[in-house]
C-alpha cells in the first residue's frame, strides 16, 4: 500500500465527517481593514503602498493591470491568444478547459513584479491562473513582454499544468498568502468554492490579525490601555525590541546585544514564505506556524545535498539552515516589513553587522573592489530563476563551496559568475584563494549525498548530524528522516530518542520514520505524540497510530487517540477539493477495517483527479485483499487507459499478471515501467529479476548492467547481477559483481559469504 506524507487514520472517520473544519465564535474581534489602520499608522501604510503585499492581489483594473491589452497576441504550444480591452473590462481569448478558443473576462491581477499573472474566475468558484504572463522588467532587460511559464512542455487541456487545471488553482494553490483572512469555503458535495477574505490583497491584518480589539484599545483612556499589554492585538512582534547588534572592531562581527530570540517574527512570515502544505486556516488569529502549515524538509528535488534551494521553496526553509539565524538575526534585521524593501541598498545591509574594512576588502573577497566578486550578495546568496525571469536569492548565507560541486554536484557562486570556467577551476581557484576555510557551519552535504545515493555509509552520517551540537533544526530533522531507508538497532535508538526531541520538527521526522515497523509496535514509542502541543506533530501521529489495536489501548490512550483522529481528519476535510484527501481518508478508512468507505473514498480521489496514480494503486490493492482479483486487474487497466504512461500503473499490472502466471503480460507490463520511470531502481530491478525467472537470463543480466549505470549503489541489483551470472556458470563476472557488492559495505556479511562461495570455488 502506498502512504503519502499527509495521512489520516481511520477508526472514527464516520464520526469525523460531522466535524467542521474552521470555526469561528461571534466574539471573535472583527476585520477593520487597512484604510482605518492607516488612520493612525499613516507612515507604514505609506510604505505599504504598492509593495508587493499591497499588490499580491486586485482587482483587475486600469490602476492594476500592467500588461499589454492593446490587441496583443502570443502563440504558445501552437495556441495564439489574445489580449484586449472592452467597456473598461480585460479580456484574454485562448484556449479553455475544451482545449477550444474561448473568451475569459480577467478578475484580477496576482502579483507586480517582476511578473505579473492572470485569474479568471469559474462558475463553480474556482480562480484559475495563466499560463501566460506579464514580464514586467525593463524592456532592456528582455521584459514588457507576454510570456508563457512553461514554454518547453506542451501543455494542452487537461494537462494538470494546464492554466485550467488543478495544479493552476488559486483557491488551493495560492490564496491562502495572497490575500488577507482567507476561508477557502470548499464543499466536498457540491464540489464548488466560496471562497471569501477580509482584504483582497495582503493588508495590516495578514500579519497583525483582527484590529477590532486593537482600535478599541487606541480608542480608550490610558487605565483601560494599560489592562491590554498586547494592545488587543493577536500578534505583537517583539522580537527585535530592546535588541542591539554591536561590532566587534577586532573581528568585524556584530554580537546581539540584549532582547530574547522568540522567532515571533520569523513564524509569521513563514506562513507564505516556505515551501508547505496548509493544515488548518486562521493563522492571523493564532500565528503558530506549525499549528497551521507542514513545512518541507531538506529532501531531493527541493534542495540540493548542501541544503541550497533547487525547486520553488522560498525562504524559511533555507533561511532556517543559516548561521544569522542561530544568532537571532529577523527578517526586519535586513528587510522593512511594510514596504518589503531592504533597509539599506546592496552591500550595505550587510555592513548593519559586517564591518565593511574588514568584509569590503579584497583580503577577504579577493576580488578587485566594486568589481560583481566583490559583491556580498553574489558570492553568499546566490539567485536562482523561478517562474521564467523571477531571480530569488538563497537564504541560507552560506561560504561558497566549489569543491563541493565537484564532489557532489552543489552549484556554487563562483561558476555561476565565471561561466566561462568549470567546477574544477573555481575549486582550485578558491582553495588557492582561502586556504583555511574552516570547518562549515552547514555540514551535512556528505551524509545528506550518501542517504540520496543509497550509500550503507549514510547511516552513520546521518547520525552524526542529527547528534552534532548546533546543528539548525531543519536540517536535524531531514537527518532523521532521512534514516527510513536505514534502520538498524542502532539507528532505532536514536529515532526512538528523536521521539521525544525538543524540536516538533524532528519529531515529525521521526514519526515517518516508524512508519516502516508495524502498526502494533508504533504506539509504545510515539503515544505520547497524541498530546503534543503541535497540530502538525499531532496530526502526523495520528496518521501513522491510526491502525494501532483499540483493544490494547487504555481509555485515556483511546480518546487522545480518537482527538488527534479528528485533528487529522479536519486537515484532510480543508483539502477535500485535492484527490490527496480523498486517498487519505481511504487509507484511514482501511486502517478502520471499513472497506466500503475506504472503496467510497479512493473513488472520491480518482474523481477529483483521475492522473492520481496512487488511488487507482490502493483501490486495486483493496479489491485485491478482498478476493476481487478480476476487478484489481480491471481497475488497473482502466487506469492506465486515463494514464498511458503512469510507470507505477504498468508495475503493479505487471506484477498482477505475474500472479496468475501471464509472463509474457507480465514482462511486457514490468518493462514499460522500467521504461517510463528509468530514475526508479525497483522497476528496472523487478523487470530484471522476471527475465531471470522466465527463462531469459542473458536478457536479465543486460538489463540489470544497464540498470547499475543508472544506480551503481543498489545492493538489489548487485546482488541480482552476482548471483545471475553465477547460476550461468559465469564465475569470473560473478566474483567482480560480489566484490562490488561488498565494496558498498565491507560488514555486509550476506555479500562477504557469498564472495567466499565464489572465489572457493562453491
Amino acid at each position: 500500500m502506498l502512504r503519502p506524507v499527509f495521512l489520516l487514520p481511520a477508526t472514527l472517520a464516520l464520526l469525523c465527517l460531522t466535524v467542521a473544519t474552521t470555526v469561528w465564535s461571534s466574539n471573535d474581534p472583527a476585520y477593520v481593514g487597512t484604510a482605518t489602520c492607516a488612520g493612525c499608522h499613516a507612515d507604514e501604510h505609506a510604505a505599504w503602498q504598492g509593495s508587493h503585499h499591497d499588490m499580491s492581489m486586485r482587482h483587475a483594473t486600469a490602476e492594476s493591470v500592467i500588461g499589454d491589452f492593446n490587441n496583443a497576441e502570443i502563440t504558445v504550444h501552437g495556441v495564439t491568444s489574445r489580449f484586449y480591452q472592452r467597456d473598461g473590462k480585460y479580456f484574454v481569448t485562448t484556449d479553455g478547459p475544451d482545449g477550444r478558443l474561448q473568451e475569459f473576462e480577467i478578475g484580477y491581477t496576482f502579483g507586480i513584479e517582476p511578473l505579473q499573472q492572470y485569474l479568471i474566475a469559474f462558475p463553480d468558484g474556482r480562480l484559475q491562473a495563466l499560463g501566460l504572463s506579464w514580464d514586467a522588467r525593463p524592456e532592456a532587460e528582455g521584459g514588457q513582454r507576454w510570456y508563457h511559464l512553461y514554454p518547453d512542455e506542451p501543455l494542452k487541456a487537461g494537462d494538470l499544468l494546464h492554466w485550467t487545471g488543478p495544479q493552476q488553482n488559486w483557491n488551493y494553490m495560492c490564496a491562502d498568502c495572497h490575500s488577507t483572512n482567507l476561508v477557502k469555503g470548499y464543499d466536498a458535495q457540491a464540489d464548488r468554492f466560496d471562497t471569501t477574505w477580509a482584504e483582497v490583497n495582503v493588508g495590516c491584518e495578514a500579519c497583525h490579525g483582527p484590529g477590532q480589539k486593537h482600535v478599541a484599545w487606541a480608542g480608550s483612556d490610558d487605565a483601560q490601555q494599560a489592562t491590554l499589554p498586547d494592545k488587543g492585538l493577536a500578534l505583537l512582534f517583539h522580537d527585535r525590541k530592546g535588541v542591539a547588534w554591536p561590532i566587534n572592531p577586532d573581528t568585524g562581527l556584530a554580537s546581539r546585544l540584549g532582547g530574547e530570540i522568540t522567532r515571533t517574527e520569523i513564524e509569521s512570515c513563514a506562513a507564505c514564505h516556505s515551501r508547505r502544505g496548509l493544515l488548518a486556516e486562521g493563522r492571523e488569529r493564532d500565528p503558530t506556524f506549525l499549528d497551521h502549515h507542514m513545512p518541507a524538509f531538506l529532501t531531493d528535488g527541493l534542495y540540493f545535498p548542501d541544503g541550497q534551494i533547487h525547486d520553488e521553496v522560498f525562504v524559511w526553509g533555507s533561511y532556517t539552515q543559516s548561521k544569522m539565524h542561530e544568532v537571532g538575526v529577523t527578517c526586519s534585521d535586513c528587510h522593512d516589513p511594510h514596504s518589503q524593501k531592504l533597509k539599506a541598498s546592496g552591500d550595505n545591509v550587510c555592513a548593519q553587522c559586517h564591518l565593511p574594512t574588514k568584509f569590503a576588502v579584497t583580503e577577504h573577497h579577493g576580488h578587485p573592489a566594486d568589481s560583481p566578486g566583490a559583491d556580498c550578495l553574489g558570492c553568499h546568496m546566490p539567485e536562482r530563476t523561478y517562474m521564467g525571469v523571477d531571480d530569488r536569492r538563497d537564504h541560507s548565507m552560506r561560504i561558497p563551496r566549489p569543491d563541493w560541486s565537484l564532489e557532489y554536484g552543489t552549484p556554487n557562486a563562483c561558476t555561476q559568475c565565471h561561466e566561462d570556467k568549470d567546477d574544477a577551476w573555481a575549486a582550485q581557484a578558491f582553495s588557492t584563494m582561502f586556504p583555511d576555510v574552516g570547518a562549515p557551519f552547514q555540514h551535512w552535504v556528505t551524509a545528506f549525498h550518501q542517504a540520496r545515493e543509497g550509500l550503507p555509509q549514510a547511516e552513520v552520517s546521518l547520525l552524526s548530524v542529527y547528534g552534532k551540537e548546533g546543528t539548525p533544526d531543519l536540517a536535524r530533522a531531514t537527518a532523521i528522516l532521512e534514516l527510513r531507508a536505514y534502520l538498524s538497532p542502532l539507528s532505532g535508538q536514536v529515532v526512538e530518542q528523536a521521539l521525544r526531541d525538543e524540536s516538533p520538527l524532528v519529531r515529525i521526522a521521526a514519526l515517518r520514520v516508524i512508519e516502516s515497523i508495524p502498526p502494533a509496535s508504533r504506539f509504545p514509542l510515539a503515544g505520547h505524540l497524541l498530546n503534543d502541543p503541535v497540530l502538525a506533530v499531532r496530526s502526523e501521529a495520528a496518521r501513522m497510530l491510526a491502525g494501532s489495536p483499540r483493544h490494547q489501548l487504555d481509555v485515556a490512550a483511546r480518546g487522545a487517540l480518537e482527538r488527534a483522529i479528528r485533528d487529522y481528519f479536519n486537515v484532510q476535510q480543508l483539502n477535500a477539493d485535492r484527490p490527496e484527501s480523498g486517498f487519505n481518508l481511504g487509507n484511514l478508512s482501511l486502517d478502520a477495517g471499513n472497506a466500503t468507505q475506504a472503496e467510497r473514498y479512493y473513488r472520491q480521489s480518482i474523481a477529483r483527479d483521475d492522473t492520481f496514480t496512487p488511488s487507482w494503486l490502493n483501490l486495486s490493492e483493496l479489491y485485491r485483499g478482498e478476493g476481487m482479483v478480476r476487478e484489481s486487474k480491471g481497475l488497473l487497466e482502466e487506469g492506465l487507459g486515463k494514464n498511458p504512461e503512469a510507470a507505477d500503473l504498468h508495475h503493479a499490472l505487471g506484477l498482477a499478471y505475474v500472479r496468475e502466471g501471464s509472463n509474457d503480460q507480465a514482462l511486457a507490463s514490468l518493462k514499460s515501467a522500467s521504461d517510463l520511470a528509468p530514475d526508479a531502481v525497483r522497476y528496472g530491478y523487478v523487470y530484471g529479476v522476471a527475465l531471470n525467472s522466465t527463462g531469459q537470463p542473458e536478457a536479465a543480466v543486460t538489463t540489470l548492467e544497464s540498470v547499475h549505470q543508472r544506480h551503481p549503489n543498489s545492493r538489489d541489483v548487485l546482488f541480482a547481477l552476482a548471483t545471475i551470472e553465477r547460476d550461468r556458470g559465469n564465475r569470473d563476472a560473478a566474483i567482480g559483481w560480489a566484490r562490488g557488492l561488498l565494496s558498498l559495505n565491507p560488514a555486509d556479511q550476506q555479500a562477504d559469504q557469498l564472495l567466499r562461495q565464489l572465489e572457493g570455488g562453491s
